[in-house]
């Protein structure tokens, strides 16, 4: 089981990247994807989360309105679409998955990073003019 993720590099501010994570020996259609992200001296953040089995996602304030989570099953790879990026958003950003049945009434959104089965290494995002 694994997940890779890429995508990371130098943006300006406001400018756009999008992360991928391809998972391999396991199908993302039968579990919970989300983005987390971990800036030095900061604690891990969850950012976005997509419950595959409603089809419910989640993002956290910080970037509502300027991420966007997806999966393509038939890829199986999960997305995140990153506009408008700012000062903030340097991190090292990593995917995750665990199966649907781990999801709470809530949604994925009720899911802490230590929910997670599976993660990825991580990609870096810096921003900089």
């Amino acid at each position: 089981v694994q997940l890779v993720e890429s995508g990371g590099g130098l943006v300006q501010p406001r400018g756009s990247l999008r992360l991928s994570c391809a998972a391999s020996d396991f199908s993302l259609e039968h579990y919970a994807v989300g983005w987390f992200r971990q800036a030095p001296g900061k604690e891990r953040e969850g950012i976005s989360c997509i419950s595959r089995s409603d089809g419910r996602t989640y993002y956290a304030d910080s970037v509502q309105g300027r991420f966007s989570i997806s999966v393509d099953v038939a890829q199986n790879t999960l997305y995140l679409q990153m506009n408008d990026l700012k000062p903030d958003d340097p991190a090292l950003y990593s995917c995750s998955a665990t199966p649907d049945y781990q999801i709470p009434p809530g949604g994925c959104s009720d899911l802490g990073w230590y929910d997670y089965t599976f993660w990825g290494q991580g990609t870096q995002v810096t921003v900089s003019s």
